[in-house]
């Protein structure tokens, strides 16, 4: 392969990460096709098998372009609870949430989306924990992050209508207090 063949791959690789981030993000895996990821990178959306395999492959790349960054705080912050309420508000649930209450369709999504779960929420709570000096901080860590998913997914559903209706703000602190005292 030439040099520039080489270029046009890798840049076209990161085009379809790029797009394909963005997508999932605002849609969530299984609403987002690959006809869409390949317009939004203005490549071929053939080339996702081609570099990826199909979009289960490429979702679990661009799961793993995360986890390159530094391990998110955790959900006992403020900032970062506000964040993922507000995530799933605009967004709805992605794959990580949704693994954590139902079963994906995919056995490699689902694998790569309950890795990341734990990533990126169940263990910064359990490392927390551990320097606070909680007993079983992995129970714990597992059991405020299934909490924190069903009060979302609750919000987001509209299935408790007082909780779908209250202002993210004030959702935020009411959650941030409610596992704040199970400690």
């Amino acid at each position: 392969m030439s040099p520039g063949k080489q270029r046009d791959s890798a840049r076209s690789r990161q085009l379809l990460l790029a797009a394909a981030a963005g997508l999932f993000a605002e849609r969530g895996f299984d609403r987002s096709t690959t006809r869409e990821i390949g317009e939004r990178a203005g490549v071929d959306p053939a080339l996702i098998a081609r570099y990826f395999g199909g979009k289960a492959q490429l979702y679990i790349a661009v799961l793993d372009l995360d986890r390159a960054s530094a391990r998110p705080a955790d959900l006992l912050k403020p900032e970062r609870n506000l964040m993922l309420v507000n995530g799933v508000d605009q967004r709805g649930p992605g794959p990580v949430f949704r693994a954590a209450v139902t079963p994906l369709e995919d056995p490699a999504v689902q694998a790569a989306a309950m890795d990341m779960l734990h990533w990126r929420l169940v263990d910064p709570l359990c490392e927390r924990f551990t320097r606070e000096g909680l007993d079983r901080p992995q129970l714990r860590a597992e059991m405020t992050v299934a909490a924190f998913v069903g009060v979302v997914l609750s919000r987001h559903c509209g299935a408790l209508r007082t909780l779908a209706e209250a202002d993210t703000d004030e959702v935020v602190q009411l959650v941030l207090d409610m596992l704040g005292q199970g400690r």
